[in-house]
């Protein structure tokens, strides 16, 4: 295993190299320093592993992050980022597998390396690829959604551009106007515009509302699935802060995509046993091409500590699908993280009953 750390200074090497050696891993570590001359891309030509910090700045990182994504896909891609850099976290999430806070923490990049390699591992199998095959046509992406992904990032993008992408799907309007109307986003004042419904319920509100119109469809018990699955959206979003709270709820909200596909079984051992629908989902989000920290979040969501010791986007996912679903979360795991003494707090915010969209 070959890990390239690239940052100003070399310390963030050192560490990751001590924690390797006190964990008995034998990974090779090499630092690549930003400095101030030209970002030096052909010292990345054999590597398992990226994990960047710049001091100055995303974009010496983010051309890093491309170049890796674009010539070893099966990388993994790490950023460090501190808690005041929302637009560039948003940016990052595009092209890494994970964000983690800085300084660096040997343990956490050790565990997402590994992470990913299970991941990767899973939806790499063979038996489940042959399961998914013989369950037929799968659904297709979801182009309304990715359409208003990708005009909401341009900063020139008018809420009339918005509303045209919306009046598409009259099925997809009376939602966004039922649910701006709703006793969570109305206070008290009722509307029956388009446009002032769009403005009311906020960006994040809204993808999340056509993800699911247009995820959910159609199939059996579509509509009671895409309300389960819009709760679960909703209290992803509220667990984590920052830039994360999109990516919680959206990935909250995938995390019932795999109740689109029929049940399925895979050999294991010479058994046969039932494919989980958190698996079965991430597979279909990986052929969408959707970020891969949703597709970790809904491939771990049943267990999330899968992903390791650390509460982000897997561990709000479990969190709200299970108090949605009225299980129990993984206890367990939440003390291991330190966030069993959130949990009281957690089940009010599940409590509080909204309207359905």
């Amino acid at each position: 295993m070959h890990i390239v750390v690239a940052g100003e200074h070399g310390e963030d090497a050192a560490t990751l190299r001590a924690e390797l050696a006190s964990q008995g891993l034998d990974w090779e570590v090499t630092w690549l320093p930003l400095d101030d001359g030209p970002t030096p891309l052909g010292a990345m030509d054999a590597l398992d592993a990226l994990v960047c910090f710049s001091a100055h700045g995303w974009n010496r990182c983010n051309l890093l992050l491309h170049h890796v994504r674009d010539q070893h896909p099966l990388a993994a891609r790490i950023v460090l980022m501190d808690g005041h850099r929302d637009e560039e976290v948003m940016h990052a999430l595009d092209v890494v597998h994970r964000v983690l806070p800085v300084p660096l923490d040997g343990v956490a990049v050790i565990e997402a390396i590994e992470g990913m390699a299970t991941l990767r591992g899973l939806l790499d199998d063979a038996g489940l690829k042959q399961a998914i095959e013989r369950a037929g046509p799968l659904p297709a992406a979801p182009r309304q959604y990715l359409t208003l992904t990708r005009m909401l990032r341009d900063p020139s993008t008018q809420a009339g551009n918005v509303v045209d992408v919306v009046s598409q799907d009259p099925a997809l309007v009376a939602r966004v106007l039922r649910l701006s109307n709703s006793a969570y986003y109305s206070g008290g004042r009722e509307i029956s515009d388009l446009r002032t419904a769009v403005i009311r319920l906020g960006q994040d509100a809204l993808r999340q509302l056509v993800l699911a119109s247009e995820v959910f469809s159609s199939g059996p018990g579509a509509d009671v699935v895409r309300e389960r699955a819009l709760r679960i959206s909703r209290l992803s979003a509220q667990l984590l802060p920052g830039a994360s709270v999109g990516l919680a709820g959206t990935a909250g909200l995938l995390s019932q995509v795999g109740m689109l596909l029929p049940p399925m079984q895979v050999e294991r051992d010479g058994e046969q046993v039932s494919l989980s629908h958190g698996i079965a989902g991430a597979y279909l989000l990986g052929l969408w091409g959707l970020p891969a920290p949703i597709v970790e979040a809904v491939a771990h969501h049943q267990q999330p500590a899968q992903a390791g010791n650390v509460f982000w986007v897997t561990g709000a996912v479990h969190v709200a699908a299970a108090l949605v679903e009225g299980h129990e979360p993984d206890l367990d795991y939440l003390r291991r993280v330190g966030r069993l003494d959130q949990l009281p707090r957690w089940r009010a915010l599940a409590d509080s009953a909204f309207e359905p969209a």
